[in-house]
């Protein structure tokens, strides 16, 4: 970034919000971004796994211009088709539990308006949440995030009645999937005896993969759990997509990896490709039973993020079939890689949804000093990665659906070198 925007920048703009880098970028096309100095960067971090389609698809952006030129914001006064087309498409692609939704702005949002469905409909308040998990950093959902203590630094007390019991995490803890799950459900069983009753609790809140702590997949016997004991007790089971979904995993969302489908679907991130736009999607039977009025939003379903949105739905469809082919090559080059580098610990996940731990001495010591030598290195080969994890060690491999094999190889490459140069200097 040019010095004199940095200067303007930090002059006006609050140092709480932090930034991966300098770079000013001017323009995207698919995936790669170019910046003032007309350098062009291959775009792997998506905007944390919002452009699923790629900067600029020129669908979406016709369909937002065209929108924009009609009517850009209704606020709840009047109906408009852009919100009805755009919610006929997502469902069209949800599971099949879900059957009815409600937009909002932002994935905390949404997360904060499904808490607030379960308690109202179920008459209970106790909610259980996963640790290593990321729900937003709003004061509300800042109480279910755990995948790094600093998020909730410095805000407590926190909401009430919100319980937290361990997501299994195999590789950190040094187990099979089986020993890390019986654990994780061992500790379930046992918050439910001795904290709280399970006809005290609304609802489980839980990501399908988690995101921000770790890009760790639910082995599936721990999900199967989640939905016995929440049909068993009348819980709510609430699936946060809102990284996941829409392709991100090689199939439109998450659950159906596990065969297990949700009470309510919490969905943001990619829906509308970059515009903002989340939505909480839920059994009829449930919404039904939330009064009008109970909730509401200003710029929730926006008509321009909204016909974005719907178009971004049939980008999409085109997308997701090839997925699963990028996800086999990607998983198996890192991989590969892996039984060359030691510092490559663990490579897991779900489509193009890989998380890369980085460790120490070929073991599972996590290395927090990896990742920042990596992300140096890839920008200056013209690659923009992201971190994940409580470590901030693990790679976030997230690139755009849209990206070809040469492309994706490319990218690969550039962290195939960069771990040489890290092990070389280490």
């Amino acid at each position: 970034m040019s010095s004199s925007l940095v200067q303007r920048h930090e002059k006006v703009y609050a140092p709480v919000i932090t930034w991966d880098s300098d770079l000013e970028i001017v323009s995207g096309d698919g995936a790669w971004v170019t910046d003032v100095e007309g350098e062009r960067y291959l775009d792997f971090a998506c905007g944390i796994s919002v452009l699923n389609s790629g900067h600029n698809h020129p669908a979406v952006v016709a369909a937002a211009r065209d929108q924009l030129e009609k009517l850009w914001h209704a606020g709840g006064a009047f109906r408009y088709d852009s919100l009805v087309t755009a919610a006929e498409k997502v469902l069209a692609h949800t599971p099949k539990s879900i059957d009815r939704l409600f937009f909002m702005n932002s994935g905390a949002e949404a997360v904060e308006a499904s808490v607030k469905l379960a308690r109202k409909t179920t008459g209970r308040q106790g909610v259980i949440a996963f640790r290593g998990a990321f729900h937003g950093r709003t004061m509300g959902s800042v109480t279910y995030t755990t995948s790094k203590a600093k998020y909730r630094e410095g805000y407590h007390p926190l909401l009430p009645s919100v319980f937290i019991t361990p997501f299994p995490h195999p590789f950190r803890w040094g187990m099979t999937e089986d020993e890390a799950t019986d654990l994780a459900i061992r500790e379930l069983d046992l918050l439910l005896t001795h904290q709280v009753t399970p006809h005290e609790v609304a609802a489980f809140l839980v990501e399908p993969v988690q995101g921000e702590g770790g890009y760790y997949p639910a082995p599936p016997r721990f999900m199967k759990r989640l939905r016995d004991l929440a049909s068993e007790h009348g819980i709510l089971l609430m699936f946060d997509e809102i990284q996941t979904g829409f392709g991100r995993t090689a199939k439109w969302f998450a659950s159906e990896h596990y065969g297990v489908d949700p009470d309510v679907l919490i969905l943001g991130k990619a829906m509308a490709n970059g515009l903002p736009l989340s939505a909480v999607s839920a059994r009829s039977n449930i919404l039904e039973a939330w009064a009008p009025g109970s909730h509401g939003t200003t710029f929730g379903g926006n008509p321009i993020a909204c016909a974005a949105a719907a178009a971004n739905m049939d980008v999409l469809a085109g997308l997701i079939p090839g997925t699963p082919a990028l996800s086999q090559h990607a998983f198996a080059r890192f991989r590969a890689m892996a039984e060359s580098h030691p510092t490559i610990g663990d490579v897991r996940g779900l489509g193009l949804m890989i998380g890369v731990e980085l460790v120490k001495g070929g073991g599972n010591t996590p290395d927090p000093e990896a990742f920042p030598f990596l992300a140096e290195f890839a920008r200056e080969h013209r690659l923009l990665i992201l971190d994940c994890g409580p470590h901030a060690n693990v790679i976030r491999f997230i690139p755009p659906l849209c990206v070809s094999s040469e492309e994706l190889d490319q990218g690969i490459d550039v962290i195939d070198a960069a771990l040489s140069a890290y092990e070389a200097n280490s």
